[in-house]
């Protein structure tokens, strides 16, 4: 059994949870103004203190780091919890924090030894769940101190990819100013340029060009991004879709390049119903005529009667 500290006098628990008015406000000055999840965390460990075991105070470390409340990840490492620790998914504290944001914990957490490299068992860092996260000042953090921007989880996924998927602009540039790798590919193939494209998201695919990314570079199947982004998935804005192969093009993408089936974008497009993409493709001199291995054109593999008036079928 580790020592316990009260952290809440018995007296003043029964008041922080009775249901009586005016009682919020005897709760913030009780709490010393923590959020409503941290004094919720506290009172829970105050109701477990009879039974309180290393595991239990690991625990509550977890749910303390995750939320950011950073008093009681103070206190739970006073009473031993560990920061080496991990959950049943392999996270630590620091892992935890990371993923929710709480960059004064994830900084705390450093300044006391936590190991910024670790991997949970699916091979995520602390910085992934960062940029998995969209959490720009945490990521900014953990940069400066070190994490490595490359290390990928298990599948592939680095760090870059991972903002490239979300579409953050800022984050991917963030990643790349600190040595990031603008070609990894992972365990499907695709690297973050082909998520910025197939996704819509013209600001990172730009980004990726300047760093270097060649616009003709082929992926899985003989794909290449302006492929992917000619064949963008449905939740795309049409706005965003004709953007980024506009821009694509802009860059010098081939237009009548095929992949592996023969295929170029404009067939990819017109099979996907992207009516304004195929017109965009069209006005910048893609052939209508190209046929894919099967012998299929554009107008062949249309989906759609606005696809077809746009190649001319009527």
């Amino acid at each position: 059994m580790i020592p316990w500290v009260n952290l809440l006098p018995a007296a003043a628990f029964v008041s922080a949870v009775s249901p009586f008015p005016g009682q919020a406000v005897q709760l913030a000055q009780l709490y010393g103004g923590q959020s409503l999840v941290c004094q919720e965390i506290q009172q829970r460990f105050t109701v477990e203190q009879a039974r309180l075991n290393s595991r239990m105070v690991n625990e509550f470390f977890f749910d303390a780091s995750e939320r950011g409340c950073l008093g009681l990840v103070e206190r739970f490492v006073g009473l031993g919890a560990s920061l080496q620790a991990r959950d049943r998914g392999g996270n630590t504290g620091l892992l935890l924090a990371a993923h929710g944001g709480e960059t004064k914990v994830v900084t705390w957490l450093l300044d006391r030894g936590s190991d910024l490299e670790h991997q949970n068992l699916v091979g995520s860092t602390a910085l992934l769940k960062a940029v998995t996260m969209n959490r720009r000042r945490t990521t900014k953090a953990l940069l400066e101190a070190g994490a490595d921007p490359n290390k990928a989880n298990r599948r592939g996924v680095a760090p870059l990819t991972a903002a490239a998927f979300n579409g953050n602009d800022r984050l991917a540039k963030m990643l790349l100013e600190a040595g990031a790798q603008q070609g990894g590919v992972d365990a499907t193939g695709k690297t973050a340029i082909v998520y910025a494209a197939a996704k819509g998201f013209p600001d990172v695919v730009d980004l990726l060009l300047e760093s270097g990314v060649e616009v003709d570079a082929r992926y899985g199947n003989g794909l290449t991004a302006l492929m992917w982004a000619a064949g963008h998935s449905n939740e795309v804005p049409v706005g965003e879709g004709v953007e980024t192969v506009e821009l694509l093009l802009a860059r010098g993408a081939g237009v009548d390049l095929a992949d592996d089936r023969g295929r170029t974008a404009l067939m990819i497009a017109a099979e996907r119903g992207h009516a304004e993409i195929v017109a965009s493709l069209l006005a910048t001199g893609a052939d209508p005529a190209a046929r894919d291995l099967e012998g299929r054109s554009a107008l062949d593999l249309a989906s759609e009667a606005a696809v077809r008036k746009a190649l001319g079928g009527g």
